[in-house]
């Protein structure tokens, strides 16, 4: 008796708590584009009833709307169905699901990262505040150090840091003293990027006395427990350089992350290792990697981010294959390309060649995104479907298949049946067939 009431005591508490947390996450229909208000701030998922990641997502979703709500936030947090709301769908052009977007001042910002309780909400607290945050002191500076792998950092006066450059001489005042013209600023390039990373304003005696600086303004990024500045003459533009160095030097990758790296034009070095347990050659391969990417960066980071991702589906489904684990892959995310190395890697040598022969053409370059690897693509991600589809309902699957050929095969009959005749002529009358000529009999003249 007593276990008894304990369990409906616990159903209670628990559709208790559902109910408490589903209290802070209002549902959104077509109405919300005329009667939201612009200063407002909106997090917003859409999703569909059939979609399975929206249903794995939806308890995430309620726990972040019960914490913005117990911190104070100013962000409110909706969702909304997109089978029902199709115009409120429409207007934020949503067309994967479940799509997660921020609204501020009217602009939308759309979320690309992890499905997670905390990537969703370090991606809520960057865009939901200023886009440059100010560090006036150096507690703040090394509070926000300790918080943040990597940081961009404007150091200067009031003046705005540009973001073009090009430079032109004035003969009449200092013979070859180029000037440099800039377009844009910091503050621009923060507001665009604020999905990406943080940014923050400082002054030159906040940062470590160890931070060597040559002039003022400057932009100087920290990472990897070093800084450098952004240099105006070799670093092309600022919103370019910025999404190359938002990642460090070495680490763990995710799918998420891998496809946020590909904005950068940059390959990745992935070490593919094990979920959990790491064996002796997995440690190794990672170890090595890691390796390169501290002692080589000058070579190297230019062209590459260096990382390790924990198992291969993700990499299978890119090249189309399967790849043992632990092994060591290059991916050119620009064109679904990759690279393999021609041998074993057993040493840094080894891999230095690698990363060398990948650079200079001397590696193969695998896959792409030509005509031929599109159609593969579009095979195996049908047989990918399919293959599940009919090892779980094999009727369903048949049925699937069936329909669109059987579609195929009734407009090829209309088709056939409706194409006109050629021997018609163009009045439509159908000729008559000459008859074939007709021997003439011999005529026997009767002798006189």
């Amino acid at each position: 008796m007593s276990y008894r009431r304990n369990r409906v005591l616990l159903s209670v508490l628990l559709w208790a708590s559902l109910l408490w947390a589903s209290a802070f996450v209002e549902e959104l229909d077509d109405s919300f584009i005329e009667t939201k208000h612009p200063d407002e701030l909106w997090i917003i998922k859409f999703y569909t009833p059939w979609c399975t990641f929206c249903k794995q997502l939806d308890p995430i979703w309620h726990q972040i709307g019960s914490e913005l709500r117990s911190v104070g936030s100013a962000v409110r947090v909706g969702e909304s169905d997109a089978t029902i709301s199709t115009a409120l769908a429409k207007e934020f052009r949503v067309r994967s699901y479940p799509a997660i977007l921020m609204l501020k001042n009217d602009v939308k910002y759309n979320y690309a990262g992890p499905r997670t309780k905390d990537g969703i909400l370090d991606f809520t607290d960057r865009v939901s505040g200023p886009p440059v945050r100010s560090l006036g002191s150096t507690q703040l500076f090394q509070h926000a150090m300790r918080r943040h792998d990597v940081m961009f950092v404007y150091v200067g006066a009031s003046s705005e840091l540009k973001v073009r450059t090009h430079t032109h001489t004035h003969s009449n005042t200092h013979s070859a003293n180029q000037l440099i013209c800039f377009q844009g600023n910091y503050t621009s390039v923060a507001e665009e990027l604020i999905v990406h990373t943080y940014f923050f304003s400082a002054s030159r005696d906040v940062l470590p006395k160890g931070v060597g600086l040559t002039s003022l303004p400057a932009v100087v990024v920290f990472k990897d427990g070093t800084s450098f500045s952004y240099n105006v003459e070799h670093d092309s533009d600022l919103k370019s350089w910025i999404l190359r160095e938002r990642f460090p030097t070495f680490l763990q990758i995710d799918s998420y992350t891998l496809y946020a790296m590909g904005e950068s034009g940059k390959l990745v070095l992935l070490a593919l290792v094990e979920g959990k347990h790491l064996s002796d050659e997995s440690l190794r391969y990672k170890n090595l990697v890691e390796k390169v990417a501290s002692n080589h960066k000058e070579a190297y980071s230019r062209s590459f981010y260096f990382g390790f991702m924990e198992g291969s589906s993700y990499i299978d489904g890119l090249i189309m294959g399967e790849l043992t684990v632990p092994s060591l892959i290059v991916v050119n995310l620009s064109n679904d390309g990759y690279f393999l190395p021609l041998g074993p890697v057993k040493t840094e040598r080894h891999l230095l060649d690698f990363l060398n022969g990948v650079l200079d053409g001397s590696v193969e370059s695998l896959g792409g995104n030509g005509f031929m690897q599109r159609v593969k693509r579009f095979v195996y991600e049908t047989k990918i479907t399919l293959t599940p589809l009919f090892r779980e309902a094999p009727e369903l699957g048949c049925l699937l298949l069936s329909f669109p050929l059987i579609i195929g095969a009734i407009i090829c009959c209309l088709c056939m049946k409706n194409r006109p005749n050629l021997t018609q002529d163009q009045d439509g009358t159908t000729p008559q067939e000459p008859s074939p000529p007709r021997r003439n009999k011999p005529t026997h003249k009767k002798q006189e």
